[in-house]
């Protein structure tokens, strides 16, 4: 039961990431992206900016602040790099974001985590 309910956890975070976004000025291109090695919460584009986007909820700011290491990075870049040629424009610039979803605070995105 406690794997459906952190499955349950992430969606809502990732929904919550995407309204965040929207509300930011981002058009949500894809959630969920899944290609062999890896996946991206969400896709997002602002301008000229291509985004992949991790998605982590914690419970605690601290939680948040050691969620992402460079193994789950590592993956997230792979399946950025893979996933990049369906949404990619000519002259878009790519990144590898993290947004954080922490009860009773905004969501707190961090651009540009990968420096791959």
């Amino acid at each position: 039961m406690k794997r459906r309910e952190a499955e349950d956890r992430g969606r809502r975070a990732e929904r919550l990431a995407a309204w965040w976004l929207r509300l930011h000025g981002w058009r949500i291109l894809a959630t969920r992206a899944r290609v062999p090695g890896g996946e991206v919460d969400l896709v997002a584009r602002r301008g000229k900016v291509l985004a992949f986007i991790e998605v982590k909820a914690r419970a605690s700011q601290d939680a948040a602040n050691l969620a992402l290491d460079a193994h789950r990075l590592r993956r997230v870049a792979v399946a950025a790099e893979r996933l990049a040629p369906r949404y990619m424009r000519e002259g878009d610039d790519l990144r590898i974001d993290a947004i954080f979803i922490v009860p009773r605070h905004f969501p707190r995105h961090m651009p540009n985590v990968w420096q791959g």
